[in-house]
């Protein structure tokens, strides 16, 4: 008989599995406190289960989850996790450090590997292997608090890193409910960020599942530069993008990200600068610029620093909120767009 893996299942799930063994139903509220409020990794810890439940349960189901197989850490206390799952299928999450103080942000992944095709991030050379699971988005959360120990917390989640999380909608809003548990993690709504690429249509279906916040990465102020960049503009251009993010709910004086990688001379003009200031007017918006990080066989190349600046002073004088994003843990590929998990199962 093959195991049911706990961590896949969702509260529905876990009652109906219980409800199938002949047990009550607030065996399943126990086992998810268990699992994703204290990340236990075995039903010995389990103890208000009694042992002959916990014996029956470690007979018809498992509580399978990621491995750690190697931490590498940036001299900017930048942190990267390699996660192997069961198949052999490799993770890629970032624990970034705070200036300011001892809290963490953590970036998950919601693939392995990605199939949109953006010309200008690593994670693309890799093509989609196969789409995570609720468990395994979440998992990625538990080890990496494991990692940063008790006297450092990870406050924020940016759903940034390996995959598009909105191609993967289903488990990512699963994982997304049980981060927001308050039986779980019970990280606030206002603490995490979803990123997109731009897959217009489940915008809404987003934003109508789960109270989080939403970034774009957006990269162009042409159809004609996007499409060359990024494959799904040709389907879901820069009007029909924008219109879902004006569509999107917003929570009181909440606001959309747009990330914007700089590549020199694609798209980092002050011309460029004018009409994403135009593309956005109207829209509670913010800028994250990213000067791109370079890899080996790229095309493109890192923008100079007074240019990167130039671009940020224009867009401030038209009095939109722009940022620059520093580059964080480059050394170790741990950077925007850098991420590219070695794979050891076959291709699909």
């Amino acid at each position: 008989m093959t195991r049911v893996n706990l961590r896949n299942l969702d509260e529905a799930e876990l009652v109906a599995f219980f409800a199938d063994l002949g047990e009550p139903r607030f065996r399943a509220d126990q086992v998810f406190r268990w699992l994703f409020g204290r990340g236990v990794r075995s039903f010995a810890p389990m103890t208000d289960l009694g042992r002959a439940l916990r014996e029956r349960l470690a007979a018809v189901a498992t509580l399978d989850g990621l491995e750690i197989s190697a931490v590498e850490r940036a001299e900017d206390g930048t942190t990267k996790l390699a996660l192997d799952a069961p198949d052999g299928a490799r993770i890629e999450s970032v624990l970034i450090p705070d200036e300011f103080s001892d809290r963490l942000t953590l970036c998950l992944s919601t693939q392995v590997g990605c199939r949109m095709g953006c010309a200008f991030c690593r994670t693309a050379e890799l093509g989609l292997r196969r789409n995570l699971r609720a468990g395994e988005i979440v998992d990625q959360y538990l080890r990496a608090r494991e990692v940063a120990g008790a006297d450092r917390r990870i406050s924020n989640l940016v759903l940034m890193g390996m995959g598009e999380p909105l191609a993967n909608l289903r488990q990512v809003i699963r994982a997304l409910r049980i981060l927001l548990d308050d039986r779980g993690p019970n990280l606030g709504s206002r603490r995490i960020t979803v990123s997109t690429s731009g897959l217009a249509p489940a915008l809404p279906l987003l934003g109508a599942a789960v109270p989080v916040r939403l970034a774009v990465s957006l990269n162009a102020t042409t159809d004609a530069v996007r499409d060359r960049l990024m494959p799904v503009n040709r389907r879901y251009p820069l009007a029909t993008l924008l219109q879902a993010c004006r569509d999107f709910p917003l929570a009181r004086r909440d606001r959309i990200t747009f990330e914007y990688v700089l590549l020199a001379g694609v798209n980092d003009s002050l011309e460029d600068a004018e009409r994403l200031v135009a593309l956005l007017r109207g829209l509670p918006s913010k800028v994250n610029l990213i000067a791109f990080n370079e890899f080996p066989g790229c095309r493109f190349r890192r923008p100079a620093e007074d240019r990167v600046l130039a671009f940020q002073e224009r867009l401030i004088g038209r009095q939109l909120s722009t940022f620059v994003r520093a580059s964080r843990g480059q050394e170790i590929s741990a950077a925007c767009g850098l991420l590219a998990g070695r794979q050891t199962e076959p291709a699909p």
